[in-house]
């Protein structure tokens, strides 16, 4: 998979695997995977180029971090939401071997992290939507930044706020489940045993890491605006735990907006309840003032 980088003056192409970009407004893009190109969105601006005497201030970018096995057509969804509040999207996806063995993860998060501290992205206002395995994504990201705040403090500043939808939280069970049916949910139980066999014999290799990650991020989170959607019946997320992070990060001083489904679907809010999700989203978007008003009209 390649980085295409595409703006009105210039266009870049980089190799990062598993690393996209959509700039708007802009031409038709995709996201190219293996010999398939899945076109993704194609998006005309609204708003006429006004002149000013002040120089222009920097595009936000979003940073969206999917769901194990997210398709095209369901990230361009997400997209076009952020299209149209005027920010720019950097999709980076991950992969099952990260989770599996840690320390791909966190240098797969260590290479995310020099992209987004790369002289294009510099001066960026950032925006985090993590979904599902992207919230890990991100906190291998954390780990990186966890052990030399100074160097990367101006990037955590360029933080303006983190979406977390439907992060994987909760005991190593409900990992185990995850991993079951995200890759082979035919044999989901057998699958599931497997898993468990498995983080018990390399401990130290995966349960480690991840206890690891998942201190670095409650404890030191980036304390920007954060939203959290969930629901009580997600196999991957315990509800308890969700509500006890949030509590915590409010002790914190953390502005935490969060929002609770009884009944919905993993990495599917958007889907199974569009009006809340989306009234909800556009509340908090307007809130941290990212971006000119004309640009979300």
């Amino acid at each position: 998979m390649t980085v295409r980088v595409r703006d009105e003056s210039e266009e870049h192409i980089r190799d990062r695997p598993g690393t996209s970009w959509f700039s708007s407004p802009g031409k038709s893009e995709g996201i190219k995977s293996g010999n398939h190109h899945n076109p993704l969105y194609e998006h005309t601006s609204l708003t006429k180029q006004i002149p000013s005497l002040l120089p222009p201030k920097p595009k936000p970018l979003l940073l969206m971090l999917p769901w194990l096995g997210s398709q095209p057509h369901a990230i361009a969804k997400y997209c076009d939401i952020y299209f149209r509040n005027g920010f720019d999207v950097l999709v980076v996806e991950s992969e099952v071997s990260q989770f599996l063995w840690p320390r791909w993860g966190l240098d797969y998060g260590g290479k995310l992290l020099e992209i987004l501290h790369s002289e294009h992205f510099a001066s960026r206002p950032l925006l985090v939507h993590a979904f599902s395995i992207g919230g890990y994504t991100f906190s291998q990201l954390l780990v990186h930044v966890s052990k030399d705040r100074q160097k990367y403090q101006g990037l955590t500043q360029r933080i303006r706020g983190h979406i977390y939808d439907s992060l994987v939280l909760g005991s190593v069970e409900r990992m185990a489940v995850g991993v079951s049916k995200n890759t082979f949910p035919r044999w989901e139980r057998a699958v599931k045993h497997l898993s468990l066999l498995y983080f018990q014999a390399f401990k130290h290799q995966t349960v480690d890491y991840f206890n690891a990650a998942i201190e670095v991020f409650r404890n030191h989170p980036v304390t920007a605006p954060t939203l959290v959607y969930y629901c009580e019946n997600d196999f991957l997320c315990d509800p308890k735990k969700m509500e006890e992070l949030v509590e915590f990060w409010r002790s914190l001083g953390m502005e935490v907006t969060q929002k609770k489904w009884a009944d919905s679907t993993h990495a599917g809010h958007l889907k199974r309840h569009p009006e809340e999700y989306m009234s909800i989203l556009n509340s908090y978007l307007q809130s941290l003032n990212m971006v000119p008003l004309r640009a979300k009209m």
